[in-house]
């Protein structure tokens, strides 16, 4: 079993004041996770889906999203990416606060979405089946390597509304606002330390470090401070993290808002959620900031997870 570093601990435990939700997050952080599917309904039906798989796994549909699903039998090393139907297209294999950020920012058929840091393809083929494969998807990577599982996933999920680029954040938004394209949506699903991903890598707790996190932040404000250049006069971005980090949460946040005339949303997810911060380490935050969200393990069984949603305003 891997152990947090004492910094990390601490710094949660501010996080999380009360004894007892401290307790149950150093608990659940060393449970291995459920396993979860997202139905694509490009290719099939929940209903279809299910039927299906019942035939050979036990799963259930706790949420309101039917597409979502879990797969409650044990299964053997590779059992999930090796069946019929993932080959086809019909699920993938995607953690539940994963399938969030869409289901906030919502997508709809016939808009335009720029999903900046798309690889894997997890939330690229999730907008893809919530727009009907109409509209626009621009799905940009920097990493030729992820390009590749990108477009895999892509070309496996039946996604065909899509424009995948392998280039630098800043240098895309560069050459789009050269040609005057805006988007009604932008995700931003940033790289982040991935706090909240312990549960599925353990090794997080190795490679983590304060210096890290600081870093990230500033790379997180430019990515985020470029994208805004090209979203729509009334366009939402939604900003997500896998992380619990304030610096590269809600003070990532708060430099969009001292820099950029946005609103913050709310956001109504079918799981428990806590408000953003107002304050961290004697840094004040906008009031706004309740109105983001904080997923974290222990109150619904998933990884951790940060979500804001905001509106350029007219």
């Amino acid at each position: 079993m891997i152990e947090p570093k004492p910094l990390f601990i601490e710094r949660i435990s501010k996080l999380l004041p009360d004894k007892k939700d401290f307790a149950k997050f150093l608990k659940i952080i060393h449970i291995p996770l459920q396993i979860t599917i997202r139905c694509n309904t490009l290719k099939i039906s929940p209903e279809k889906l299910k039927k299906r798989l019942e035939k050979k796994w036990k799963l259930s549909q706790p949420y309101p999203q039917k597409e979502i699903m879990v797969i409650q039998s044990k299964l053997e090393p590779g059992e999930l990416g090796k069946s019929i139907e993932h080959l086809l297209g019909y699920y993938y294999v995607q953690e539940i606060s994963s399938m969030k950020p869409m289901l906030a920012l919502k997508p709809k058929p016939h808009e335009s979405l720029l999903d900046l840091c798309a690889s894997p393809g997890s939330k690229t083929t999730q907008a893809a089946a919530l727009m009907n494969n109409t509209g626009f998807i621009l799905a940009n990577d920097k990493s030729l390597g992820r390009i590749i599982i990108l477009n895999s996933n892509l070309e496996r999920c039946g996604v065909t509304n899509q424009l995948v680029t392998c280039e630098d954040g800043k240098k895309l938004v560069k050459r789009l606002e050269k040609k005057k394209m805006k988007f009604d949506k932008i995700l931003l699903d940033v790289p982040c330390s991935g706090e909240g991903n312990c549960r599925s890598n353990p090794k997080t707790f190795l490679i983590w470090n304060i210096k890290m996190i600081k870093k990230l932040s500033n790379i997180q404000k430019r990515l985020a401070g470029n994208a805004i250049k090209v979203l729509k006069s009334g366009g939402e971005l939604l900003y997500s993290t896998c992380t619990h980090a304030p610096e590269e949460n809600e003070e990532v946040v708060q430099y969009l808002l001292d820099n950029f005339n946005l609103e913050i949303l709310p956001i109504e997810l079918p799981l428990k959620t806590r408000p953003g911060l107002e304050s961290w380490n004697n840094k004040k935050f906008s009031p706004e900031m309740n109105k983001a969200v904080r997923i974290y393990p222990q109150d619904n069984n998933t990884e951790g997870f940060f979500l804001c949603k905001m509106r350029l305003k007219e």
